[in-house]
């Protein structure tokens, strides 16, 4: 018997990276997988008031810190869920916000050195020629930080979009792209090109029916990929009352499980349907995210020899 962890959807929050780099040493795992939207959102100025005081918005409030203690556990807190901060003053703002350009030049910048440091502490932490390691991107992650990844190939951390890659000795083919949505990210596509990617990934493998599917969007019409209907101004539609919830997976990924019947498939990207089910006899999971919580979730799947013998959900 060996065990993966699969997790998604971290969104550059700390404390959820932290936690997952415990989990071979909690669960006893022998592949560990993060698999998708690995970046934050959202850039926080910490800005200089002079005296030794910094004014922050965050957490729907204004701070503010005293040079120090309070605000470096205030900037941990930050990035603990998920943001990114920069240290300027009053005349730094007015000049960002007068340059949209320069601020998505420094929140990429921040965005990979924080990446950097997460690999940096897995590395530390986990002995990756005892355990499979896979990080991988999602539709919210710039391609930019592909590269940071690939980087760290060399010391053990896989690389496993654009080719079949074994885990634990059952192959996986892997896809950060999802269908469109509407907020425009930057790995989205058609579902006829989606369908073309993934037959292009299936042709690679010699039985599917042997192998893990690996793609970030669940398949459309499951419990996978039930998401709030949104109105033209992008708020939730409610019907007496209560939120209406519709199917937004992939229709592609649907109907490649629904052909090929993979051992598993491994999703994520909606983070508010966490939970499992099957297409045909292929069990589906997506962990969900509650990352701004700091909480990480995951799915322990437990395999022996190139067949799964069971799968559960964790989290904390």
């Amino acid at each position: 018997m060996a065990k993966l962890f699969f997790s998604v959807d971290v969104h550059g929050a700390s404390s959820v990276w932290r936690k997952w780099v415990r989990i071979p040493e909690l669960y006893g795992v022998d592949a560990l997988l993060l698999c998708g939207d690995l970046t934050g959102k959202s850039l926080v100025p910490i800005i200089a008031q002079g005296n030794g005081k910094h004014a922050a918005y965050y957490f729907g409030k204004n701070w503010t810190l005293a040079e120090g203690s309070e605000l470096d556990e205030m900037e941990q807190r930050i990035q603990d869920a998920g943001a990114y901060t920069l240290h300027c003053d009053r005349d730094r703002i007015k000049e960002l916000q007068d340059n949209p350009g320069e601020v998505e030049r420094i929140m990429l910048a921040l965005i990979k050195d924080r990446l950097a440091q997460w690999m940096d502490m897995l590395l530390a932490k986990i002995d990756v020629g005892k355990i499979d390691v896979i990080v991988m991107p999602g539709n919210d992650d710039d391609f930019e930080i592909d590269d940071v990844i690939k980087s760290f190939s060399d010391r053990g951390i896989r690389w496993c979009l654009d080719d079949v890659v074994e885990v634990l000795g059952i192959p996986m083919i892997s896809l950060d792209h999802v269908n469109p949505t509407p907020w425009d990210t930057p790995r989205e596509e058609s579902e006829k090109t989606l369908g073309r990617r993934i037959k292009k990934l299936v042709e690679r493998l010699d039985d599917p029916s042997q192998a893990i599917f690996n793609f970030h969007p669940p398949p459309h019409g499951t419990m996978l990929d039930l998401a709030p209907e949104l109105a033209g101004d992008m708020k939730p539609v409610t019907i007496a009352g209560q939120v209406n919830f519709v199917h937004v997976g992939s229709k592609a990924v649907t109907e490649a499980i629904e052909k090929h019947q993979p051992l598993i498939g491994l999703h994520g990207h909606i983070h508010e349907a966490y939970g499992d089910d099957k297409i045909g006899e292929t069990p589906i999971v997506n962990p969900g995210s509650e990352y701004g919580e700091g909480i990480l979730r995951g799915y322990i799947v437990e395999t022996a020899g190139r067949s799964i013998t069971n799968y559960w959900k964790v989290e904390g």
